[in-house]
């Protein structure tokens, strides 16, 4: 654990957050999203900081782990190949069964299963890339 870069593992949970600012925005998805989740049109969420801190500790988590359990990758098509493992193969395919229970869309599957597939092939960039 002594050897995990806090840096990269720090730097790969904010990308998160710039990555879900665009993806989730009304330049983005947002619109779609916010209908498809069944969100009125400036519905709160619950305080804002509580929001925003809460998700970041999960990014940190999440980057942590990352960084914990995969391997150093030698390349960017190793590093790329190991985020999107991961994003898709373990995250979006996890949402994908929840999805199917909670009978949600295809669409919010396919927008919240890319967002984290995108997240962790950035977090596999950062991390596996600079580990």
């Amino acid at each position: 654990m002594l050897q995990l870069n806090l840096i990269a593992i720090v730097i790969a949970a904010v990308s998160s957050f710039m990555l879900g600012g665009l993806w989730y925005s009304p330049a983005l998805f947002g619109k779609t999203w916010n209908r498809e989740a069944g969100m009125a049109e400036g519905c709160k969420q619950g305080h804002p900081a509580k929001v925003f801190g809460v998700s970041f500790i999960f990014a940190l988590v999440a980057a942590f782990v990352y960084a914990w359990l995969i391997p150093a990758a030698g390349s960017v098509a190793v590093a790329a190949g190991q985020g999107l493992a991961v994003g898709a193969g373990f995250v979006a395919a996890s949402f994908g069964i929840n999805y199917q229970f909670a009978n949600r869309s295809t669409t919010l599957l396919l927008i919240d299963g890319g967002y984290h597939t995108v997240q962790f092939l950035v977090y596999g960039l950062i991390i596996g890339l600079w580990h």
